[in-house]
């Protein structure tokens, strides 16, 4: 039934639910269990961290929740940042206090994703997308983007992403993205691909049938 459900704008009343999903999606991602090393507390670093980026991406009307809530997404607009300056400050010391040294291995991540990210043309960014794994297999992530997406060729702007999971690569490239480059993170880190998709009229999306 779960697909029936229009994708929603996520609220400030929503960043818990938003957080838990993304909790739950990344717990064994390939880029971020690296990052947070340590099984047994990641879940709650993961809780702290992503609930940060969240309530970052509250900021603006692009937090969504898809298919009855169990998948969502953060998007930063066009010359925006993913956290206020007041946010940014927090972080590392938020960091230091849940992982103590460990955090170094965060912000060295955080820095080489920003080092990465292309500013030259004004773009939506797609900061987070994760589903419930739960519910994988049913598409539902994919139907958030797609939705995502058709807003932002209403605007006719492009996007960038970094595909956290390099397996992710080809579902992105159904729907418009393409491989712009790669970066591994520092300390023998995995490598993380990012994507780029060019501004299209709204007409111009389409997935292969």
């Amino acid at each position: 039934m779960g697909e029936h459900i229009e994708p929603r704008v996520a609220t400030h009343d929503d960043a818990a639910t938003a957080t838990e999903i993304l909790v739950k999606a990344f717990y064994n991602c390939p880029t971020w269990g690296w990052v947070f090393p340590d099984p047994t507390s990641r879940a709650e670093q993961h809780r702290a961290f992503w609930g940060l980026l969240v309530e970052g991406g509250l900021r603006f009307p692009w937090v969504w929740l898809g298919a009855g809530e169990v998948t969502t997404s953060v998007w930063i607009p066009p010359g925006e940042s993913e956290l206020s300056p007041e946010q940014e400050a927090a972080l590392e010391p938020m960091l230091k206090a849940l992982m103590g040294p460990a955090s170094a291995r965060v912000m060295a991540a955080l820095e080489t994703f920003d080092a990465n990210h292309p500013h030259d043309e004004p773009h939506y960014y797609l900061s987070l997308l994760g589903t419930d794994p739960a519910h994988y297999g049913n598409g539902y992530g994919l139907g958030l983007l797609e939705a995502n997406l058709r807003l932002i060729d209403a605007e006719g702007a492009p996007a960038y992403l970094e595909s956290s999971n390099p397996a992710n690569v080809p579902l992105y490239e159904r729907y418009g993205f393409r491989l712009l480059s790669s970066f591994a993170l520092p300390g023998g880190g995995p490598t993380v691909p990012t994507m780029w998709r060019e501004a299209r009229t709204p007409t111009g999306l389409g997935s292969p049938s």
